[in-house]
């Protein structure tokens, strides 16, 4: 018996797997944290062995429905960021008061988006995708408070109204082809497209419909940030990956609000005065990043995904989110060299798995849209020198706990070992164009961020430097999706 043929009944226990452990957390409490790390360490090698694998498998289960999983090296990377994501996470609250509760959410929200990795359908996607939003809502409101609530359901409602659009869209495929599969969406209509989409670049954090992600992930607990920030607001990219792989009808569409939301997050994160929200519009930006070059987009979201989840934790051990304090009040140097390393790796500096995965994407760039993620890409150096330059003192970090070590040592380590995943884009120019970007990236800081933030400064230029509060409104970021939705339709509807 081949690998192949035993590949069916694996991935269906590995998928069944999050679920039942998730619900054997609530018999047994005690081995909650053991049953998590039990389900990441799973799901770490099944999405290596599929980076490793060289072909692709797919498995259809309803077939008159299309629904269809296919597993290939892209879902592998997601797949593997999920995991390592989770470990961390499940790490860092191994000390803490966290309850059974919690990780048994821990488990089932991994399940559900390693469900999503792996659909080929829109069916089972709408599925899992519900999933996650429930997964998440409860993760957001975990500690009870009155603001961790309305966070949490803002998400949910802003999810579901997304969730909507998309049903609606999946349906008018099924329609048109009597299946669920994604290739189904070439011969479906055009309003399906415009459906589909809308729900998955608000699912997704993308561009204007994705204003909501900010508060979101700057108002959770640190851990549930770095759980959104690294791995969940992919669930929503990863199937527009797919489908701009499927589709080149789409590659212009897909490439514009790749590009707008590249430009857009990096420069709200560049003004940023809140540690926490700097990270969450940045997270913003990088979603544009890996959707902008789909062949690359699964080595860019692992490279992501570790980085920012490693800041995220960082930055709740940190003294104070604002900016303007920690530059009077150092950090502890291991806590810096933490946020240095994560920080060069979403800025791709070389020896580390962003610099692999930033200049891949960039090589698979030309005309407007090259030179506009290039400006990007320098915008994220100069936003990510706010931390690097900050001060720290030679003490230690001694109120950290060690589960937060354990959680850094695992992400730092992997984004120096995964940059042997891209071997290949090693060459003098790639890495003179890194050194270069990181350089300008700082040196424009220096020269004029701290100026243009200074409390003076930013009190008359507010305006024009940040997005104003009101845009990140329940309410208007709801009349967002729609002004998306009429862009959609007047772009695709003939």
């Amino acid at each position: 018996m081949t690998i192949e043929s035993l590949m069916q009944p694996i991935t269906v226990v590995w998928i069944a797997l999050p679920l039942f452990l998730g619900f054997a957390i609530y018999l047994f409490p005690p081995l909650s944290r053991i049953l998590a790390a039990i389900i990441a360490l799973a799901s770490a090698a099944y999405g290596l062995f599929h980076i490793l694998s060289p072909t692709a498998t797919t498995f259809t289960f309803v077939d008159s429905f299309g629904v269809t999983l296919s597993v290939d090296a892209l879902s592998g990377y997601f797949v593997l960021t999920n995991a390592l994501v989770t470990m961390a996470v499940v790490f860092y609250s191994w000390t803490s008061s966290k309850t059974a509760f919690f990780f048994a959410q821990v488990a089932f929200l991994h399940g559900s988006m390693n469900a999503v990795f792996i659909c080929a359908d829109f069916m089972s996607l709408y599925v899992a995708l519900e999933v996650i939003g429930i997964a998440a809502f409860l993760l957001i409101a975990y500690p009870r408070g009155d603001r961790s609530i309305w966070i949490g359901l803002r998400y949910l409602f802003i999810s579901n109204t997304a969730m909507l659009f998309y049903l609606l869209g999946a349906v008018q495929v099924y329609r048109a082809n009597q299946s669920f599969a994604f290739a189904g969406l070439e011969n479906a209509p055009a309003e399906a497209i415009a459906l589909v989409f809308l729900g998955l670049l608000s699912k997704g954090g993308l561009f204007i419909s994705g204003l909501w992600l900010p508060q979101t992930h700057a108002n959770a607990e640190t851990s549930v940030s770095a759980l959104l920030s690294g791995v969940v607001v992919k669930t929503g990219v990863f199937p527009l990956v797919r489908c701009a792989l499927l589709l080149e009808e789409i590659t212009p569409m897909v490439k514009l609000f790749s590009v707008g939301t590249a430009v857009l997050g990096t420069s709200c994160a560049i003004f940023e005065k809140d540690t926490k929200r700097m990270l969450a519009w940045s997270s913003l930006s990088q979603m544009g990043f890996i959707l902008v070059a789909p062949t690359v987009a699964g080595l860019y979201a692992l490279g992501h995904g570790l980085a920012k989840a490693a800041l995220f934790l960082t930055a709740g051990n940190l003294p104070s989110r604002q900016f303007s304090v920690l530059h009077h009040q150092p950090m502890a140097r291991s806590l810096w060299i933490v946020t240095t390393v994560a920080g060069l790796s979403i800025c791709g500096f070389p020896l580390l798995v962003g610099f692999g995965a930033k200049s891949l994407t960039l090589k698979s760039l030309d005309g407007w849209a090259e030179i506009a993620i290039n400006i990007a890409a320098v915008g994220t150096a100069i936003a990510f020198a706010k931390f690097i330059c900050l001060p720290f003192s030679k003490g230690s970090a001694a109120k950290v706990s060690t589960g937060f070590w354990a959680a850094a040592a695992l992400l730092l380590a992997t984004l120096v070992a995964a940059g042997a995943f891209s071997w290949e884009s090693y060459t003098a120019a790639n890495m003179l164009k890194a050194f270069a970007t990181v350089a300008g990236g700082g040196v424009l800081y220096s020269l004029f961020v701290p100026r243009l933030t200074t409390e003076r400064v930013a009190s008359r230029m507010e305006l024009g430097l940040t997005l104003p509060a009101s845009l990140e409104r329940l309410d208007h970021i709801i009349g967002a999706m729609v002004l998306m939705l009429l862009f959609l339709f007047w772009w695709i509807v003939p």
